[in-house]
């Protein structure tokens, strides 16, 4: 369907004179550890936007890995941007999760980096869209966990960012369940054994691309 969808609109959507603009912020897994930087989510959804004959800029990406909420924060506020972006997504908290950090403090947070994102989208919460946290339990690097309690924290995590992200009324693409599937089909894990391949990033790319399409 979504190849449809993208045929017809480079057939139908004529090119925009202005380059569209789309700020990543997170952590690893928005910068693509351990796949090529031509892997990661971000630059595959803008390539995917680009075939359709929309003209977009390459993302600017605001993440490091091991980042937190507050990390990212500190790194937004030395980093040269260049607002209104026409797209911004916003993916962090696993760190967090993995770090034992407080559930309210990620709350409080996360909620500052979502508001954060609005303002950097010209206030336009529908480009905004928040990925839920993956689940690294089922990978490799987590074997000698507690796997059910790693998925039951991303679930409480990933519920807390759910609805604020509702609360704001932005996007919300839950793509935790596509990282569970890795339990069953190692090609979506990299080589390092924790982060999505990027098999798995081009799955959460195609998924955002009719939000973004809605949201230009």
């Amino acid at each position: 369907m979504l190849g449809i969808i993208l045929f017809c609109l480079s057939l139908s959507t004529p090119l925009f004179m202005k380059p569209i603009t789309y700020l990543a912020l997170g952590d690893s897994y928005t910068i693509g550890e351990a796949v090529p930087a031509s892997a990661s989510f971000p630059v595959q959804a803008a390539d995917m936007l680009r075939a359709t004959g929309i003209n977009i800029n390459q993302p600017d990406i605001v993440a490091v890995t091991g980042w937190t909420t507050d990390e990212l924060a500190a790194g937004i506020a030395g980093a040269t941007l260049h607002p209104p972006y026409d797209l911004v997504t916003l993916l962090i908290g696993v760190n967090n999760q993995y770090r034992g950090r407080p559930l309210d403090e990620y709350k409080a947070e996360f909620t500052a980096l979502l508001q954060q994102a609005i303002h950097f989208s010209g206030n336009r919460p529908q480009a905004v869209v928040v990925l839920s946290i993956p689940d690294w339990g089922v990978t490799p690097f987590a074997a000698d966990r507690d796997r059910q309690k790693i998925s039951r924290e991303i679930d409480v995590f990933n519920a807390a960012n759910k609805e604020i992200a509702a609360g704001f009324k932005t996007r919300y693409l839950d793509i935790t369940a596509f990282t569970r599937e890795a339990a069953a089909d190692p090609s979506l894990v990299a080589e390092d054994g924790l982060h999505p391949s990027g098999k798995d990033y081009q799955r959460w790319a195609q998924a955002l691309i009719p939000m973004f399409l809605t949201a230009l």
